[in-house]
């Protein structure tokens, strides 16, 4: 629909934005609409070139990257025949190597078919409860990136949690056949091979040549998720061209149209003229033109200028008149079939119901009014082309206006177009129109004119809308349901705030074209039907599950007889989304009712990225619903998309993909560079993704192992923001790995030399505040963790399980018990070391099981080696089939109190621990003082060998000004003069007194610089407390918090004056 006006009114400037292509009926937008599509994209387009600049700007400056050093590789080098069990009883390796952890593990779980759901019977912990979901297909075609490396980490973290506490867990791996993409690459193939083209071949040799590149190309996804540690039924992998599933394809398209929901109209779609097909939505690409561009489109050997308006002129006839036409297709013009105009404009009263004269085809073309037509956008009137443009294609249903095809589907202008036309290419003819104007004196200008062009992703070729006919699903219905289903709470959509882009969308839902103009995929299992003695008969369809039956609905719908009737299938095959639609069922056997159907469907739960909420989960739950009757899963858990260090969304168009291999074993900046130039980027994009490469992996990228890809994915808040993910976090995941290892090493050094065995969880005791403590932090990470899995928040699993191992376990509980394991001198100090002991195993076996969901190749490692000093006999099996911690059994473990004030003492450590850098003290332990109040004091007796030991000090003296009659073993003698002070809170002091002498000079340097800092969050503070309304508008528990504020700066300030 192009906008045309009078020649006394206003020439039009041109059209906002250009509607992209849909794959069925587009429904009448708002005016504002375009309006607003066009300031989002042109925002969006601006970014990405603020992106680009800043990359190409200060080339190779890599002061950003992350600065890492090669780590010593340890290989596991016994002979472990796959599927033997790794052997554990080697020496011990000094230092963490993922080369070493990750070999040989996966093969022993996938032999013993610890993935399996029949494993759930021999599981001792076992719960009558099911958990299943299928892994979201990736194309056979391509290989793994990084967001697929997340919705990995995320779904098997989750299955490997259920799995631990005794689910019956069913996790099915599959691929999509990706109709446009797999015959794209193997055309190219063979183009390249063998110099042959697809139509040089039979269908079935063609067929044939596409299953043997899937032999070749398809195991390479499967060995990646197998990489990555992904506990998947292999024995259950389902291939969506399987002959299992063809069947439950074809069983769902005529079922489909038995009941009405599939039928054959003509229709526009998206179509690619260099593949000859109509293609997805998805599938269509926007590429944003700020005004004249010249671009290469396939099929044309010089390229072809786009963003340029057209303005030109129809006769009206019967008057002097002359309409203003502008468009920047001048070659579809050749397809205009009216004028509309708004009944209400007063500006076109006088020509309701005239005509304009085309002034090639001398077609008169009928000016209508339509309410459709905004009377403020340009000049009010707008030329209609039905067969090219989806809004205008609406306007010819309401008015009985004919479709004229100008463009065929090859991308030549028709015959309608006229001899002069007939052949040319589509944008060659638009050259000829512009000139033939010209002659005729009917050509008004040109000029640079902003546009969003579509692009098809997978050939490169600009979208055609063309009028096809093809087969359609009626939508209305199913999304009805689909969005009932939502409001009834029957499904549940995680991050909630989906509800509402759900609803919006299925509300303004258009029917589905999912024909397919191409030979790989499911063949539509339709037939036209041929009629004896019938020469002229419009088109007669019949479908059926085989030919046979086909045949022999046709001889009941017709009353003949199934031997006089012919048969010819549609060519075409179904979308592919069409097919990964029925995924959730057709993977369990749909539709007979097999054992998996009737145990594991619905499925518990879909987790996948956000961005396939349309093209995928809606149509799931549609199709699912229709079908079986249920709703395909019962929860809809979306995912952030992963994008680079600059912010952009990672695609293969932009070259800035990473391969989760390349994290996992490392690689250099070289391979890196060479797969950009093995991509299909045009320059700019390829040296844009080279130069972001240089700067970001100046070294490549290290080799940082599967755990530690597995946890740093996983410590994203995946719920709310996009995901930047950075090697810096992949290689702190990394030294967290060696942290676990040498924790082993250490706890394996404790429990050898001891001749006592180790107690049993139950039965344990813990004796020392810090024994309490630790103890009780372990029961409150379990708590968490047990929280945090049930809302799917994994990013608060990691962080509470990193922290308790690394700040709570290692930094704290470790230190504080090496001086009692080495005194074993006495019966009592005895016990105290072996209780230390047992705590220690608990909390490190109790550790690896917590992490084991998502660091699954070390924990399993780790916890075999740890297995024999097990109470009891030795477990045998994996880790991955043990019972998941539970609060419930460390509730004896519960010390509220201990955690609550060991929050001073670390408070106190801190402090301390910074005095002695401030005086440059190393190897020195000084006395120190703790100036404090009666509570305080108790506190700090309590936890007095950790404050020693942790506070590297010789000795600690307490101080309480205010003691009173509370009778405390303290000191009642004050800290010595000249003793270097830092502040806990308001009303404790740390006094460390140093004998060797401090450099003055410098620490009245550094205590100028810290009261400089203190005084404007001091200044900030006094403000608002001083102000008029604080006591009557600020609660008092904010207040008391204020309070805290101001007391301890305002402490530490009046040291410096």
């Amino acid at each position: 629909m192009m906008m045309t006006g009078r020649v006394l009114s206003l020439k039009l400037a041109g059209r906002a934005a250009v509607r992209l292509c849909s794959s069925s009926q587009l429904k009448p937008s708002s005016p504002s609409s375009p309006n607003s599509s066009s300031r989002t994209q042109a925002e969006k387009q601006r970014r990405r070139r603020e992106r680009e600049e800043a990359i190409l700007s200060n080339p190779h400056n890599v002061s950003r990257a992350v600065i890492w050093s090669q780590k010593e590789t340890i290989v596991y080098t016994a002979e472990t025949p796959p599927g033997k069990k790794k052997d554990t009883s080697l020496p011990f390796p000094t230092s963490y190597s993922p080369e070493y952890v990750e070999s040989s593990w996966y093969q022993w779980w996938e032999k013993e078919g610890f993935f399996s759901p029949e494993q759930h019977e021999r599981v001792p912990h076992r719960v009558d409860q099911t958990f299943s979901l299928c892994i979201p297909p990736p194309n056979v075609t391509g290989t793994l990136h990084l967001g697929h490396a997340l919705t990995v980490a995320v779904e098997d973290a989750l299955v490997r949690w259920r799995r631990m506490q005794g689910y019956r867990v069913l996790w099915v791996p599959g691929c999509d056949h990706a109709g446009i993409a797999t015959q794209t690459v193997v055309e190219r193939r063979l183009l390249r091979e063998k110099g042959k083209h697809r139509q040089d071949f039979t269908r079935q040799e063609f067929l044939q040549e596409v299953w043997k590149w899937k032999k070749e190309k398809g195991d390479e996804i499967y060995h990646q998720l197998r990489t990555l540690g992904a506990s998947l039924d292999w024995s259950r992998a389902c291939f969506t061209m399987d002959p299992g599933f063809s069947r439950a394809v074809t069983e769902a398209f005529v079922r489909l149209c038995d009941s009405g929901l599939i039928y054959r109209s003509e229709g526009l779609v998206n179509w690619s003229c260099s593949l000859e097909s109509a293609i997805s939505d998805i599938e269509v690409d926007s590429k944003e033109l700020s005004g004249q561009t010249m671009l290469s489109v396939p099929g044309y050997e010089n390229k072809v200028e786009f963003g340029t308006m057209f303005t030109f002129v129809y006769p009206v006839e019967g008057q002097d008149g002359e309409v203003v036409v502008s468009t920047t297709r001048p070659e579809t013009m050749l397809g205009d079939v009216a004028v509309a105009v708004h009944p209400d404009d007063p500006r076109y009263q006088a020509v309701h119901g005239k005509q304009c004269r085309h002034p090639f085809t001398d077609r008169l073309l009928p000016i209508i009014t339509d309410p459709m037509v905004d009377m403020e956008l340009g000049t009010g009137a707008v030329k209609v082309t039905p067969a090219h443009d989806h809004t205008d294609f609406l306007l010819s249903q309401r008015h009985s206006l004919p479709r004229l095809t100008v463009i065929g589907g090859d991308g030549t202008m028709t015959p309608l177009c006229g001899q002069w036309l007939e052949g040319v290419k589509r944008f060659d003819a638009r050259q000829l129109v512009v000139d033939a104007l010209v002659e005729k004196k009917l050509f008004r200008g040109n000029k640079s004119h902003a546009m969003t062009l579509p692009i098809c992703s997978r050939s490169g070729d600009v979208i055609e809308p063309l009028l096809k006919k093809q087969w359609f699903v009626r939508c209305d219905d199913m999304a009805k349901k689909a969005i009932q289903a939502v409001e009834d709470r029957q499904l549940e959509i995680i991050p909630h705030f989906y509800t509402k882009t759900w609803k919006n969308w299925l509300s303004n839902i258009s029917d589905w074209c999912i024909s397919r103009q191409l030979w790989w995929g499911h063949q539509i299992p339709a037939y036209r039907v041929e009629l004896p003695n019938s020469t002229d008969n419009p088109e007669q369809w019949v479908w059926g599950r085989s030919e046979d039956e086909a045949r022999h609905r046709a001889a009941a719908k017709y009353g003949l007889k199934a031997e006089d009737i012919t048969l010819t299938q549609d060519p075409d095959v179904l979308d592919t989304w069409f097919s990964s639609g029925l995924f959730p069922f057709a993977m369990l056997g749909w539709p007979e009712q097999t054992a998996d159907l009737q145990c594991f469907y619905p499925n518990s739960i879909l987790e996948t990225g956000s961005d396939l909420i349309f093209f995928w989960v809606a149509r799931m739950v549609m199709l699912g619903t229709e079908l079986t009757g249920q709703l395909p899963f019962k929860q809809v858990l979306f995912h952030s998309l992963v994008r680079d260090k600059h912010g952009r969304k990672m695609s293969k168009s932009l070259g800035n993909v990473i391969d989760p291999l390349d994290v996992i074993h490392g690689v250099s900046l070289e391979r890196l560079q060479e797969k950009v130039k093995e991509g299909n980027l045009d320059p700019r994009e390829r040296l844009v993704a080279m130069e972001a490469q240089r700067k970001d992996f100046p070294k490549g990228i290290p080799q940082c192992g599967t755990d530690a890809l597995r946890f740093a994915l996983c410590s994203h808040k995946m719920q709310r923001e996009d995901i930047s993910l950075s090697t810096s976090q992949v290689l702190s995941c990394r030294h967290f790995c060696n942290k676990m290892w040498q924790t082993l090493r250490f706890t394996l050094g404790v429990l050898g030399q001891s001749t006592t065995p180790v107690g049993t969880l139950q039965e344990t005791t813990p004796v020392s505040s810090v024994d309490r403590w630790i103890c009780s932090r372990l029961y409150s990470t379990v708590l968490q963790v047990e929280q945090a899995f049930e809302a799917y928040e994994l990013h608060t699993v990691t962080s509470a399980l990193y922290s308790f191992w690394v700040h709570n376990l290692c930094d704290v509980y470790m230190e504080c018990v090496k001086p009692v394991l080495v005194q074993t001198d006495t019966e009592h100090s005895g016990r105290v070391g072996h209780v230390a002991s047992t705590i220690l195993y608990h909390c490190v076996s109790m550790s690896l099981a917590l992490v084991s969901p998502f660091m699954p190749f070390i924990t399993e490692e780790l916890w075999q080696r740890l297995n024999p000093f097990r109470p009891g006999v030795a477990v045998q099996g994996s880790l991955c089939l043990q019972p998941y911690p539970c609060s419930s059994q460390l509730a004896h473990w519960h010390f509220p109190e201990e955690e609550r004030d060991f929050l001073l003492v670390q408070e106190v450590i801190r402090v301390a621990r910074s005095l002695r850098a401030q005086c440059g003290m190393t190897k020195e332990k000084p006395a120190m003082w703790a100036v404090c109040s009666p509570s305080q004091a108790q506190i700090l007796l309590r936890f007095g060998s950790a404050v020693w030991t942790l506070s590297r000090i010789s000795s600690l003296h307490i101080y309480c000004p205010q003691i009173g009659d509370t009778h405390l073993p303290v000191h009642t003698t004050p800290p010595p003069k000249g003793s270097v002070i830092g502040v806990v809170d308001h009303t404790c002091q740390l006094h460390l007194h140093i004998q060797s002498g401090i450099n003055v000079d410098k620490q009245i340097l550094q205590l100028s610089q810290r009261r400089e800092k203190l005084l404007p969050k001091l200044e900030k503070i006094v403000c608002r407390v001083q102000s008029p309304d604080y006591v009557t508008k600020v609660p008092a528990h904010v207040r008391l918090q204020m309070d805290s504020k101001y007391l301890i700066p305002s402490k530490n300030v009046s040291r410096f004056l």
